[in-house]
């Protein structure tokens, strides 16, 4: 299909339309309070680090969010264990303190529900690397959340992210495997890289599970086991995604 990519800068009169779309982001990934809390920000803020795919038809199909920051700088020399979390915090930090970025973060890369299979989140990726390089940053990361993982919710992320094909070498995932074809190295895991908390009730709600035993609870869409305090009334889910560096 024909994909036409372009900034939330250039195209502001998307923005509806491309909150709209679509997508099968499990609910209670929409409770990370640090995401909940800036990923509006980048839209009013940074609106030439969001892309937007739209179709032959004007209809939006596709979106992905970026942010920069200054990683090269003391406390920063690595790429930090708190991932997609640490990288928002970085990102709003430094706009607030007027520091220079000099690297850019993936954070979100969505296919419309009827648009996925279509190879559409490699282009957009490909375009969130072009955009970076279009703006003189010389590297993109990204804290990747494998898409077949939830499949494998006990697997240790350090062996699944390590984990290949026989028949070419390339990540046994299908979205490491995009990356890496694009050129992106693993780097490694940030174990801890969003947290999202609630009670009992809002797990329940969120997942429409009981959440009545302590010990891990596996969710439909997580990629590890939530784990749950049911006599204390709270459940805890700790994310861990795949730092990919993409030299551009």
């Amino acid at each position: 299909m024909k994909l036409t990519v372009t900034t939330l800068a250039e195209r502001p009169e998307l923005v509806g339309p491309m909150w709209r779309m679509l997508d099968t982001w499990p609910t209670f990934m929409l409770h990370d309070p640090v995401g909940w809390a800036n990923i509006g920000r980048i839209v009013g803020e940074l609106p030439e680090y969001v892309l937007v795919g739209t179709d032959e038809e004007g209809i939006v199909v596709a979106r992905a969010f970026s942010v920069p920051f200054q990683l090269h700088t003391e406390g920063r020399e690595s790429l930090p264990p708190t991932g997609w979390d640490q990288a928002l915090l970085w990102a709003f930090s430094d706009l607030r303190h007027g520091r220079k970025p000099d690297t850019v973060s993936a954070i979100e890369i969505t296919v419309a529900t009827d648009r996925q299979g279509q190879g559409l989140s490699g282009r957009m990726l490909a375009a969130m690397r072009e955009n970076a390089a279009s703006r003189g940053f010389t590297e993109l990361l990204a804290p990747v959340r494998p898409s077949a993982k939830h499949e494998e919710p006990n697997a240790a992320m350090d062996e699944y992210a390590r984990r290949v094909r026989d028949e070419d070498g390339l990540p046994y995932d299908p979205w490491l495997r995009v990356h890496v074809r694009a050129g992106g190295v693993i780097e490694s895991v940030a174990p801890a890289s969003m947290t999202i908390g609630g009670s009992v009730d809002q797990w329940r709600g969120w997942t429409g599970l009981p959440f009545d035993t302590d010990g891990p609870v596996l969710v439909p869409g997580a990629l590890v086991p939530v784990h749950c305090e049911a006599t204390r009334g709270y459940g805890v889910y700790v994310e861990p995604n795949v730092w990919v560096r993409h030299r551009i």
